[in-house]
């Protein structure tokens, strides 16, 4: 739908602000009330890119907002600055600096670490608004006497000093803020943000920087907040103290979960319905100090019978109805993923793709000398020496412990070796970060699948294929996904390789377990490796997945160098050209599949003592 109307969501939310202000008061709103409405969704904007996209829950809004607000109500009370949008801008801009230098702290821990640092850093910021800067912020009392919004046109001057005028001025901000926020979701950016929330580690071996990516959503985020402060100090003609409380920060949080967390429109009907509620409760019902008492037993049962807010129970009925109409009028095809497709063998996909460059005189693509790991007294690999030419298709196999996995983690640089060296395409990258070593042409795929779950195959094959073709970092945030050079090409060869062409648009966690193996295959194959490590491709499938998924090993492997780790050692055999052997942490035995079949050693240390030929 978004593909066909693009600018829908955009034309209907238009609408709707343009009737708000007409509407909402038969429904008990007053227009402070719609007004404080938006300068909420508005906060809750950035916070729903960092919370709902990112997944990043943080609890130091407060600090954003309230620093954004006081510096634009300093700058219009205290210098003789009347620029109002243009002090709105820099109390945007310094909450953004300060965004920037919070998150450098902060994202240096990852989940309730990071929340916990959010709620420091909220207090830290309190604690200085109401003490060593109170001469500026005014302290207990705020910043009084912040003027109206205007807007200088040269030839005249528009005030916003009605009712009216002032929610025409913040609305216009709000959808502004929107339309800048749907362009950031749908972006590259916005892609990975997504994919950090689903798996944070898959994503970076998949290339790309998550850090700085996270980094960016925390900017963002502050940003929005210092805006929507600037505007509250506006509506109130004074900047309120409280903006700093977590009082605040919590308020954000509740909002967006009421909302729907993730969808952009959840933080509006988050700030809806919680400032309709306190109103209500307060002048309607006269509760007093009680509204709060209720308000949260509401917010209780809100979330514990729409887990995903008010904007996930809409989009959930409107796929209700949908899929009840489709399945009214008949499916066109039977549901692919209630039967067994027999895949044909894969043939190579044609089209304009980025491929690394195979030297053709062959060599060494990758060497390791003398490469250890020790875990404290435990030692899983002991110095082993390994050399993969060109073009060659390696099998590595050992019983269980043998320290394989290990092996390749070191390999991509998950781990560091405790000594030793790695050299890939004649560079040293020993020491490197999985980031760079993808960069450079060297990935693999899991023994446990790591996907993204919520999305779907395209979504993770572009993700898997922006690192080729955007780099590990980049912040291309107003971008079309379709405006990216290369990237529909790319994804469109690997859905071809994988054979999962007719299963572009379908979520990850609809998809059957062979077809996800494939998935985990497509997501290395999509960032154009020139060293592809597979751990255990055949893993848990069943003898008709296990040959179409040999098939489709065999099809990948023109023009590419893979090492394989399986157990399945027929298919392993009939896959690598070589083969090398581990037995507790080091190299037994190298050799062909014969000469591996019938090697003395390899039957007593990895097939029980058992002597012949193995089948």
């Amino acid at each position: 739908m978004l593909k066909q109307r693009p600018f829908l969501i955009e034309t209907l939310t238009a609408l709707g602000l343009i009737a708000a202000p007409f509407v909402l008061p038969y429904l008990g709103f007053s227009p402070t009330t719609i007004n404080r409405i938006l300068i909420w969704a508005l906060v809750g904007i950035g916070f729903d890119i960092l919370f709902g996209y990112t997944g990043l829950l943080s609890f130091g809004q407060s600090a954003f907002f309230g620093t954004g607000g006081m510096f634009a109500a300093y700058l219009l009370t205290q210098t003789g600055f009347t620029n109002t949008v243009a002090a709105l801008f820099l109390g945007a801009i310094v909450s953004g600096v300060i965004g920037y230098l919070v998150g450098l702290i902060a994202l240096r821990r990852t989940g309730i670490y990071f929340a916990m640092i959010t709620v420091a850093i909220a207090e830290v910021f309190f604690f200085v608004e109401f003490n060593p800067l109170s001469a500026f912020t005014g302290g207990e009392n705020g910043l009084p006497g912040v003027p109206t919004p205007n807007l200088h046109l040269g030839f005249t001057t528009l005030e916003f000093d009605t009712n009216l005028s002032m929610y025409a001025f913040i609305a216009f901000w709000y959808f502004v803020g929107l339309v800048a926020a749907l362009r950031i979701v749908r972006s590259p950016v916005g892609l990975l943000l997504r994919a950090i929330r689903d798996n944070p580690l898959r994503a970076q071996a998949l290339g790309h920087n998550i850090h700085s990516y996270k980094l960016t959503a925390f900017v963002i985020a502050a940003v929005y907040a210092g805006f929507a402060g600037g505007l509250l100090g506006m509506m109130q003609g004074f900047m309120p103290p409280d903006a700093f409380m977590f009082a605040t920060s919590g308020e954000i949080v509740m909002q967006t979960a009421i909302g729907g967390a993730g969808t952009l429109f959840g933080p509006l009907l988050g700030a809806a319905t919680w400032l309709y509620l306190s109103d209500f409760f307060q002048t309607t019902l006269h509760l007093g100090a009680t509204w709060k008492l209720i308000l949260g037993i509401v917010f209780v049962l809100l979330i514990c019978f729409l887990r995903r807010g008010l904007a996930g129970a809409i989009i959930d009925l409107y796929r209700l109805v949908t899929k009840k109409k489709q399945s009214e009028e008949g499916p066109a095809t039977a549901p692919q993923s209630s039967v067994v497709v027999k895949l044909p063998t894969p043939k190579p996909a044609t089209g304009t793709v980025h491929v690394r460059h195979q030297p053709a005189g062959g060599g060494p693509i990758l060497q390791a000398r003398g490469l250890t790991r020790r875990y404290g007294g435990v030692i899983a690999n002991s110095d082993i020496d390994f050399t993969v030419d060109y073009g060659e298709m390696r099998g590595i196999i050992g019983p269980n412990g043998a320290g394989k996995s290990t092996f390749f983690k070191m390999l991509t640089c998950e781990v560091p070796p405790s000594s030793g060296k790695i050299a890939f395409e004649g560079r040293d990258i020993t020491g490197m970060n999985v980031i760079d070593v993808c960069q450079l042409g060297l990935t693999k795929s899991y023994q446990i699948n790591q996907l993204f779950e919520r999305l779907t195959v395209r979504q993770n094959l572009e993700i898997a294929a922006l690192g080729k073709v955007r780099g590990k970092f980049r912040l291309d945030l107003f971008r079309s996904l379709a405006r990216v050079p290369g990237l529909d090409e790319q994804v469109s060869h690997t859905l071809a390789l994988v054979n999962l062409t007719h299963r572009t648009d379908t979520s990850v966690s609809e998809l059957a377990y062979g077809e996800k193996r494939r998935l985990e295959i497509g997501l290395a194959l999509a960032t154009s490796p020139s060293l592809l490590l597979l751990d255990e491709p055949l893993a848990g499938m069943s003898p008709q997945e296990r040959v179409e998924t040999v098939a489709l090993l065999k099809s990948i492997a023109q023009g590419r160098t893979m090492i394989i780790i399986d157990h399945d050692m027929d298919a392993l055999f009939e896959l690598a050209e070589k083969v090398t052997v581990l037995q507790e942490g080091r190299v037994l035995v190298e050799g062909t599949p014969d000469q591996i079949k019938n090697n003395a050693k390899v039957q007593e240390a990895y097939l029980g003592g058992v002597h012949g030929e193995v089948a």
